[in-house]
C-alpha cells in the first residue's frame, strides 16, 4: 500500500471523480423527477466538468468512499511500512539474488538460507572495502626504473693535500704541544720520539721542558680485569729485554680526563690502542690551537696555487684552467681544489665515455713538511659530488696511494621521491626546522651537521671548528671555554643516538643525483718510464722529488657509460585505481553496477522518510490533545455556506427536492472526516442535493 497525499474534488451522491485528462464535457442528463438543471464545476486539476446533482431515493444506501483510480498519481508517494518496502526493493532492484528473499517467502527455510547468504555477501563485500581504503590511505608508492642517455653534466671533484699546514710555518704554535707529546710517549711508552728533527732529548730535558697543559693524556688500569691474569701476564713478561717498556695493554687503558665547568662531573675519554689515543689526544689540543689563529695565517696562502699541488690536469683532451676550480682550506685534510663546481662558469659536459674523455690529475703526495703527529696517511683525499653540494671529506672521501694510477669510473643515478602523505623528504629545505649554516643547497648531510653546530652553540656556547660558524660565536678554546671538551664529547655520545633529534629533523631531499663509483689501480710510472716522467715532472715544476715513487700520484675520473638510471616513485593506488576495485569487488558479490548504488541509496532515503513519519505519527497522538479532529468538523460545520468559496458551495437543487428543515438551511453540516481515505464523504440523506465540503488526508 502506497501512502499519497492527493486533493479531490467535491463529489455529489458519492459517485467517482473523472480523470483529470478529460476534457469538458457537458454531463449527461439522466430524467429523474425534479432534477435541477446541470450544473458546470471546476476540478482541482484545473478542468470544469459538467454534473448534475442527484437526490437518493428513500430507499438508497449510502456509498462508501470513494479510493482514486489508478490513473491518478501523486508527486511523492511513501510506502505504508517496512514490509511493503522490503517488497518492493526486492521484486525491482537490479542487484542479484535479493528477489530470491521474495519468491521464496513462502518456504520459510529458503527465505533464512537467502537471507543469510545475502547478508553474508554484504559482509564479505564490506570487508574487502575496508582493505581497499585500508590500503589507499597508506599512500603506497611504486617504483619506477627508467634508463636514459644523453649528454652528461661531470660532477664536481675535490682534491685535497692531506696536511694542512706546513709544519714549518705553524711549528712556533705547536712547540708546546710537541714536547708535551714527546714527554707523554716517553712517559706512557718508554719511546723517544723527536719532532723537531734534532737528537732527541734526555728524560730529564724533557722533564724540565715539560709545561703546564690541560687535559694530560694518562694511562688507566682496567678494574674488569683480575689480579691474578695480571700477575700471570706479568711473569710471562718478564722475559723481555730491560730497555723494552713492559706494557700490558690488556690491564688498562690510555686516556685523558675530561670535567665541567665547576668540576662536579667527570669522565675519561678511553681508547684501547696507543695509535688512537695519541692522535685523538693530539687533535683535541691542535683544534684549540687553530681556533687562536687568525684567518690569514701565512700559512694558509703559501700553498693555495694550484701548481704547487696538481702538477698537470686535462678535461676531455683539453687543458684546465684557473676558472675550472675553487680553492677552500680544510682544518685537518689542508688545502683542497674543486674542480666544476657550481660556481664555474661553463660546466664540462660529458659526451663520450671512457678514460680519455673525462678528468685527468697529476697530483704531488710526498710528505716532507707534514705535521707528524696529525698528518699519518700519505697521498691525497678526493671525492666526488654534485655543483652545489659542499664536499665532506670525512664522510664521502677516499684517499690515494702515492705511486700508483687510480681510475675511477662513474655511473650516475638519481632518485625522485615523492612527498606529502606519499613520503617524508623536502624539496628545498625551506620546511626544515635546521638553519643551514652551508653556502649550499639543502642535503641530508648539510642539515646533520647545521643540526649539530647549533646544538654545539646552545649547549657548549662555542661553535666547533670543523663546521661553518654562526654569527657573533667564537670557535672553542679551553682558553676560554674550559669546559667545552666535556661537553663535546658528551654531545657527540647523544648526536650518535639520535637523542639531539637531528637525524629525525633533518628529512631527506626529494631529488637526489648520486654516483655509483667503482676503481682499479695500476702501478704508476712503469719502471721502463719512471726516468724520464720524473724528469719532466721535476724541470716543468720546479720541484725536487727526493723518493721519486713516494711522491706523485695519478687520477683519472670518467663515466664508464652515458646511460644513466633514474628511480623515480609513483603513487601504487590513485583514485581510478581505488574506485576500479571496488567496482570490481561490487560486481564479484553482487554482479551490479552504479546504478545499482543508487537503488540502494534510494533504499536507505525511503527506510529513514518510513521511520520518521512513524515517529511523527506517534508524536502527534502522543501530544497532541485528543478529539481536535471533532472540533475541526464542528468548526467546518458550523462556517455558513455564502462564506465558503463558490467552488465549495453545495450545487443548487429544485425547489421540489427534499430538503431538510428550515433552521438548517444557513449552515453547512459535514460529518466528522474520514482518515481512511482520501476521497469525499458522502453526503448524508437530508443533504442529497448537497455537495461534501470536507476534505481529509490520510495518516500514514
Amino acid at each position: 500500500m502506497l501512502m499519497r497525499l492527493l486533493l479531490l474534488p467535491p463529489l455529489a451522491g458519492g459517485r467517482a471523480p473523472r480523470p483529470a485528462s478529460a476534457p469538458v464535457r457537458e454531463a449527461e442528463e439522466r430524467p429523474l423527477q425534479g432534477s435541477p438543471a446541470p450544473a458546470l464545476v471546476l476540478t482541482p486539476a484545473g478542468l470544469m466538468k459538467e454534473d448534475k446533482c442527484e437526490e437518493p431515493g428513500p430507499d438508497s444506501e449510502p456509498e462508501g468512499p470513494q479510493q482514486p483510480t489508478e490513473e491518478e498519481e501523486a508527486l511523492i508517494e511513501f510506502h505504508r511500512s517496512y514490509r511493503d518496502l522490503f517488497q518492493f526493493f526486492c521484486n525491482n532492484t537490479t542487484i542479484h539474488g535479493a528477489i530470491r528473499l521474495v519468491c521464496s517467502q513462502h518456504n520459510r527455510m529458503k527465505t533464512a538460507f537467502w537471507a543469510v547468504l545475502w547478508l553474508c555477501t554484504f559482509v564479505m563485500m564490506y570487508w574487502q572495502f575496508a582493505l581497499l581504503f585500508e590500503e589507499y590511505f597508506s599512500y603506497p608508492v611504486s617504483l619506477n626504473i627508467n634508463i636514459n642517455s644523453d649528454k652528461l653534466v661531470f660532477p664536481a671533484v675535490t682534491v685535497c693535500t692531506l696536511n694542512p699546514y706546513r709544519y714549518t710555518q705553524i711549528k712556533g704554535e705547536l712547540e708546546e704541544l710537541d714536547r708535551i707529546t714527546e714527554q707523554t710517549l716517553y712517559d706512557l711508552y718508554k719511546y723517544k720520539f723527536n719532532t723537531t728533527g734534532t737528537h732527541p732529548r734526555g728524560r730529564r730535558d724533557l722533564r724540565d721542558l715539560r709545561g703546564p697543559l690541560l687535559h694530560p693524556l694518562q694511562r688507566l688500569h682496567d678494574p674488569a680485569s683480575p689480579p691474578a691474569a695480571r700477575r700471570a701476564r706479568s711473569n710471562a713478561a718478564s722475559s723481555m729485554q730491560d730497555n723494552n717498556p713492559q706494557v700490558n695493554w690488556k690491564d688498562w687503558k690510555i686516556g685523558f680526563k675530561l670535567c665541567n665547568q665547576n668540576k662536579s662531573d667527570c669522565f675519561y675519554q678511553t681508547y684501547s690502542s696507543g695509535v688512537d689515543a695519541v692522535r685523538e689526544w693530539y687533535r683535541f689540543h691542535y683544534i684549540n690551537i687553530l681556533s687562536r689563529l687568525p684567518n690569514t695565517f701565512p700559512s694558509l696562502e703559501e700553498d693555495n696555487k694550484l701548481g704547487n699541488f696538481i702538477f698537470s690536469c686535462r678535461f676531455n683532451q683539453a687543458t684546465c684552467s684557473q676558472a675550472n676550480y675553487s680553492h677552500f682550506h680544510h682544518p685537518i685534510y689542508g688545502n683542497c681544489y674543486t674542480f666544476n663546481s657550481e660556481n664555474n662558469s661553463n660546466l664540462w659536459m660529458s659526451s663520450m665515455p671512457g678514460i680519455n674523455n673525462g678528468l685527468s690529475l697529476t697530483l704531488r703526495t710526498e710528505q716532507n713538511d707534514f705535521i707528524p703527529l696529525l698528518s699519518t696517511v700519505t697521498g691525497a683525499r678526493v671525492m666526488v659530488h654534485g655543483q652545489g653540494e659542499p664536499a665532506f671529506m670525512d664522510d664521502g672521501g677516499f684517499n690515494l696511494r702515492p705511486g700508483i694510477e687510480t681510475s675511477i669510473s662513474m655511473r650516475k643515478e638519481a632518485l625522485d621521491r615523492l612527498g606529502g602523505d606519499y613520503g617524508d623528504c623536502t624539496k628545498n629545505g625551506s620546511d626544515v626546522q635546521v638553519k643551514n649554516l652551508y653556502n649550499s643547497k639543502y642535503t641530508q648531510q648539510v642539515c646533520i651537521h647545521s643540526c649539530f653546530q647549533e646544538s654545539m652553540v646552545k649547549e657548549c656556547g662555542c661553535a666547533y671548528i670543523f663546521y661553518p660558524r654562526p654569527d657573533n660565536v667564537e670557535y672553542c678554546d679551553y682558553r676560554k671555554h674550559a669546559s667545552w671538551g666535556y661537553c663535546y664529547y658528551k654531545l657527540q655520545d647523544a648526536f650518535s643516538s639520535d637523542r639531539l633529534g637531528c637525524f629525525s629533523k633533518c628529512r631527506k631531499p626529494c631529488s637526489v643525483t648520486s654516483y655509483k663509483l667503482s676503481a682499479g689501480y695500476s702501478r704508476w710510472p712503469s719502471v721502463t718510464s719512471q726516468d724520464w716522467v720524473f724528469r719532466m715532472l721535476s724541470l716543468q715544476n720546479n720541484y725536487t722529488i727526493k723518493n721519486k715513487r713516494n711522491g706523485v700520484a695519478k687520477l683519472n675520473i670518467f663515466f664508464k657509460e652515458l646511460n644513466y638510471k633514474t628511480n623515480s616513485e609513483s603513487p601504487s593506488v590513485t583514485m581510478v585505481t581505488l574506485l576500479s576495485n571496488l567496482g570490481s569487488q561490487w560486481s564479484l558479490w553482487f554482479g551490479s553496477s552504479v546504478l545499482s548504488v543508487v537503488e540502494m541509496a534510494e533504499f536507505i532515503f525511503d527506510l529513514m522518510v518510513i521511520t520518521f513519519l512513524m515517529l511523527l505519527r506517534r508524536f502527534r497522538s502522543r501530544y497532541w490533545s485528543p478529539g481536535r479532529g471533532a472540533r475541526g468538523a464542528q468548526e467546518v460545520a458550523s462556517t455558513p455556506a455564502s462564506s465558503l468559496p463558490s467552488r465549495f458551495r453545495p450545487c443548487p437543487c429544485s425547489p421540489s427536492s427534499s430538503l431538510p428543515s428550515s433552521d438548517a438551511s444557513g449552515t453547512l453540516s459535514a460529518p466528522p472526516p474520514a482518515y481512511a481515505s482520501l476521497g469525499p464523504c458522502p453526503a448524508p440523506p437530508s443533504l442529497a442535493g448537497a455537495s461534501n465540503s470536507a476534505f481529509t488526508v490520510e495518516e500514514p
